[in-house]
């Protein structure tokens, strides 16, 4: 009989990639809240989630629909001030060599976006992206490859950087 890893350790072993995701899809002022809001609520629904379910990606649909809440809410709320630029981390936001990678992914149109971080950030399969954007296996993929090709174009380390797929 398998047992359920505590939810301290889901936490511990996903928390840095479905942070990862929130920053791409959100930008890293958003990002802290909607991983702690994904969290909060997979806490409480920790206890019913199957033992064969694919935790990972269980936590990015919920991280997905967080961001959905956020984008919803910002497009309500003014913003007070301009975007202050983000200085270099490691937590994934992009460095300073990448500055304009930022600029290129922010630039994506949101399923783009979304399915560039789901794939290449949280490594979803493209069932899995159907699954959280609510679309076929096919219109994921397209979406990715799109967002690739849109990366490539506006992004000019695209061409010298290795291909992630």
């Amino acid at each position: 009989m398998n047992m359920k890893q505590p939810f301290e350790s889901v936490v511990a072993q996903h928390g840095a990639t479905v942070l990862r995701v929130c920053r791409v899809v959100l930008g890293p002022h958003d990002a802290d809240d909607a991983w702690s809001e994904t969290f909060l609520s997979a806490m409480r629904a920790y206890p019913d989630l199957p033992e064969t379910a694919n935790v990972e990606a269980w936590l990015v649909t919920i991280a997905h629909r967080k961001a959905i809440d956020v984008l919803r809410a910002a497009k309500r709320n003014p913003l007070p001030v301009e975007e202050v630029p983000e200085g270099a981390t490691a937590q994934g936001i992009p460095d300073s060599e990448d500055a304009g990678l930022w600029s290129a992914v922010k630039s994506l149109p949101n399923k783009q976006r979304q399915a560039i971080a789901y794939r290449y950030v949280a490594g979803l399969a493209y069932a899995e992206i159907a699954e959280i954007l609510g679309g076929t296996v096919e219109a994921a993929r397209r979406a990715a490859a799109d967002g690739l090709k849109n990366l490539r174009n506006t992004y000019p380390g695209a061409h010298t950087k290795g291909d992630p797929s």
